[in-house]
């Protein structure tokens, strides 16, 4: 018995002693994966290394990964989170809660085009955070709210933590996405709910109901939404109806994103850059991620911890 917990405890006491010492994720997994496999087998280390790093690397489902991520940058320097509060902001105003909705709503909405938490995160909150403190929403619903409905971009597709997984479990990405959805939407609903609840029971949690603001007006403000929603369908509606796979939709979701920074009035060459730059770290860091955690799923099958 301990013989079989040997190779467990060599793993772990590498794993946890690399992430100690600030190696980077991906260098940790490939650590241990590599001295697992120098320890415990007679199978060449760097020719199982090579091997198994070239598969996962050359996945096409993994292509969409850059794409999604370049995408959700560019809209994270777009204005499209001034356009997401202009336009649910008139709707939410008699909803008990009132404008804390905006976090989840805005949270959903901005995941079914960017499709990673962080991002999401950082544009919704970028543009709820001062305008709910202007009006005196309590901090802490505002935090717990956006931190909360902040996850939805792992959950809604594109969800790029749903490429990785099918990636390396070697899922389809666009039967992922499609599961995901449902789950989503009821998370959102959830959320709303207990917001409605909370406030109808501390009425002092948010400020007093706004002036009512005609249909017209609010249908007017809303019409700031038409892109971003033309988006998620372009996006997401191509992969649901069989048009495009995840990789084509992506490729699609960029062109069109693009073309809504242009006609926003947006559009420079500097931002474009960045956005790019910044995918491109992003795309290499969880690349690293993906293919060294394949690595190590592999060094475990041969050491035989999978049996033991």
């Amino acid at each position: 018995m301990i013989h079989e917990l040997a190779p467990v405890a060599v793993f772990l006491f590498v794993l946890f002693l690399l992430l100690g010492s600030g190696v980077w994720i991906g260098l940790a997994l490939l650590g241990v994966a590599f001295v697992g496999m120098e320890l415990f087998t007679t199978r060449p280390a760097g020719d199982a290394m090579m091997t198994t790093i070239w598969r996962s690397a050359s996945s096409w489902s993994l292509t969409a990964l850059p794409l999604f991520i370049w995408m959700g940058e560019i809209l994270t320097r777009s204005r499209m989170s001034e356009d997401l509060f202009t336009g649910l902001a008139p709707w939410m105003r008699r909803i008990p809660g009132r404008l804390i909705h905006i976090n989840i709503l805005g949270s959903g909405i901005f995941a079914a085009v960017a499709g990673s938490s962080a991002a999401t995160c950082a544009t919704v909150g970028r543009m709820s955070i001062p305008e709910l403190r202007r009006r005196g929403y309590d901090d802490k619903l505002i935090f717990g709210t956006l931190a909360a409905s902040s996850t939805l971009g792992l959950l809604i597709p594109p969800s790029i933590i749903m490429i990785v997984y099918g990636v390396a479990t070697e899922q389809s990405v666009a039967r992922l996405f499609i599961a995901g959805i449902l789950p989503g939407l009821m998370l959102i609903a959830l959320f709303m709910g207990y917001i409605v609840v909370r406030a109808l029971l501390n009425p002092g949690l948010v400020p007093a109901a706004e002036p009512r603001m005609p249909l017209r007006e609010k249908l007017r403000q809303s019409r700031r939404l038409l892109p971003v929603f033309a988006l998620i369908v372009c996006v997401v509606g191509a992969i649901y109806g069989g048009l495009a796979s995840p990789t084509d939709a992506a490729a699609v979701g960029v062109g069109f994103s693009l073309l809504i920074v242009y006609l926003s009035g947006d559009w420079e060459w500097k931002v474009i850059k960045a956005g790019l730059i910044s995918a491109s770290y992003t795309t290499c860091m969880i690349g690293l991620i993906v293919v060294t955690a394949n690595f190590l799923t592999a060094a475990m099958g041969f050491v035989g911890l999978p049996r033991n």
